[in-house]
């Protein structure tokens, strides 16, 4: 049969919709034709799949005119994920391979130039999007990105290592290519019974510093952003970089969530499954860089934080441009990336700790140093922060610097497991209660679910009246408020509750 169907999908944002690779052989002009709105990469297949098929002694059709469609035509294709596809297409079209015992695969892989299968980014997506989907095929994949998709529960996902190794599974019969097996070139692989347990730096390594690890358990049990501001070396890195190890441990859809969108960006690896991602991107990064972009569109750092930690270091020396960029994924914990061609959307629920010094030279308010700035270098430093993005973060903590002989004989802290439990228990009780964390709480639910009671209402009106908050800044006190309760198990938020995430809030006033 001169035409052949095989099945792959392609990558769009973290949607991997459905690709169907048509190879037609015809007589003619000899010529290899590839159309389907395919990008360099795509294209560039012609040369890899053409070595790949003579230096593994199979037939390549040099005197035929072949045409290769990836359908939909409409939909963009990059990368060199069907080079696997488009052999075996050309294979089953020449008659080499048995074209209807590829029915129900599905196939992605880059071919090296002797035939080896190498990975392919977005190989948990397309396994994700065929779980959704209901297709039910098995997928065939090179080493590694095997692995990756095996993690969805239930999905058939088959390992190969070289072309051949997939010819011999398909060929016709009786033939010698069936008959030759080469050990466990081709293997079944199984998904992993249960998650791990992530590896996080211990909380105890932090000496002192109570109120700031006080603010770090309210922000991990409500997940609330939090604003760390200290001199240089009073720990808030430190503080920052233990934060993912307070966090309740992943279920296993937000587990493959996480893993689909580092699968995307070409970070993800086995040994993290499981583990609740912390990005530290430099304060030199673009806004595109955070929140994603490029053609095709790339997830930023924000979304290969989803469910996880963004740790921004240095805050006020990021560009304005990237930091109003974050405004709107605080609030709605996605991004949509629209460009004339194409639009994609990716997740972007992640927890902001970020970090900075008081003012230029870092020593102002200091008791061990004294500052050398004038009051409108100051003035001009916190200005890089505008007044809306500081309204989205719940928690400003002051960090001050330790003494030595605090530093050098305190003994170690309260341990991240712990603290962990407490935040787990208070997250059990705000699920339980409103089906969410309490950072994302909206509208009437607040009203709903914060259970004011009469006292710390009046004491919050009149706190919001004096300082001048807006409907925003109240409402996020209101959910504070709310996960300070949680923390200590009460029913109702009280005036002392009020009170504590008040305090979190006034750094935020200019």
């Amino acid at each position: 049969m001169s035409l052949s169907l095989v099945q792959s999908r392609a990558l769009l944002g973290l949607q991997a919709p459905a690709v169907t690779v048509e190879v037609h052989l015809a007589n003619g002009l000899p010529s290899f034709t590839l159309v389907g709105l395919a990008d360099v990469e795509v294209k560039e297949a012609r040369e890899r799949v053409r070595s790949a098929l003579q230096n593994t002694g199979l037939e390549f059709p040099h005197n035929k005119r072949i045409t290769v469609n990836l359908a939909p035509a409409d939909l963009p294709k990059d990368s060199g994920r069907f080079d696997l596809p488009i052999a075996l297409g050309i294979l089953a079209a020449s008659g080499q391979i048995d074209g209807s015992r590829l029915a129900g695969h599905e196939f992605a892989g880059e071919l090296s130039l002797s035939g080896e299968l190498r990975p392919v980014r977005g190989a948990l997506a397309a396994s994700l999007a065929q779980r959704h989907a209901g297709a039910g095929h098995a997928l065939v994949l090179p080493p590694g990105s095997a692995e990756e998709a095996a993690l969805v529960p239930d999905a058939t996902v088959y390992r190969a290592r070289h072309l051949l190794d997939v010819v011999r599974r398909f060929a016709p019969p009786g033939t010698p290519a069936a008959e030759d097996e080469d050990g466990d070139g081709w293997t079944a692989v199984r998904a992993r019974a249960a998650l791990a347990e992530g590896r996080y730096a211990d909380l105890a390594d932090v000496k002192g510093q109570a109120g700031a690890k006080r603010a770090l358990e309210i922000a991990a049990a409500g997940g609330h952003a939090l604003l760390l501001s200290g001199p240089p070396g009073s720990g808030k890195s430190m503080l920052a970089q233990r934060f993912a190890g307070l966090l309740p441990p992943l279920t296993v859809d937000e587990a493959l969530q996480t893993a689909a969108v580092a699968s995307l960006g070409g970070g993800f690896a086995l040994d993290r499954w499981g583990q609740r991602p912390t990005r530290s991107p430099h304060h030199t990064a673009s806004a595109v860089a955070l929140v994603g972009g490029g053609s095709p569109p790339r997830p930023g750092e924000i979304s290969l934080a989803h469910h996880g930690v963004l740790f921004l270091d240095e805050l006020p020396e990021f560009p304005r441009q990237a930091l109003e960029s974050l405004r709107e994924p605080l609030e709605t914990g996605q991004i949509t990336i629209a460009r004339a061609a194409q639009r994609a959307e990716f997740p972007a629920r992640f927890q902001l700790i970020a970090a900075m010094n008081p003012c230029p030279c870092g020593f102002l308010g200091s008791s061990q140093r004294a500052c050398r700035c004038t009051p409108d270098q100051v003035a001009r430093y916190q200005g890089k922060l505008s007044g809306p993005l500081l309204e989205r973060i719940d928690l400003h903590v002051d960090v001050p610097a330790l003494p030595q002989q605090e530093l050098l004989q305190a003994p170690p802290g309260e341990g991240s497991a712990a603290v962990r439990a407490r935040v787990v228990a208070a997250r059990g009780r705000a699920l339980a209660r409103q089906g969410q964390p309490n950072h994302a709480l909206q509208g009437q639910a607040i009203d709903r679910c914060v259970l004011l009671d009469a006292a710390a209402a009046q004491f919050l009106q009149t706190a919001a009246a004096r300082l001048g908050w807006s409907a925003r800044s109240t409402h996020r006190v209101l959910k504070v408020a709310r996960t300070v309760a949680d923390l200590a198990a009460s029913e109702a938020t009280l005036q002392a509750h009020v009170a504590e995430a008040i305090q979190y809030r006034r750094m935020a006033q200019h």
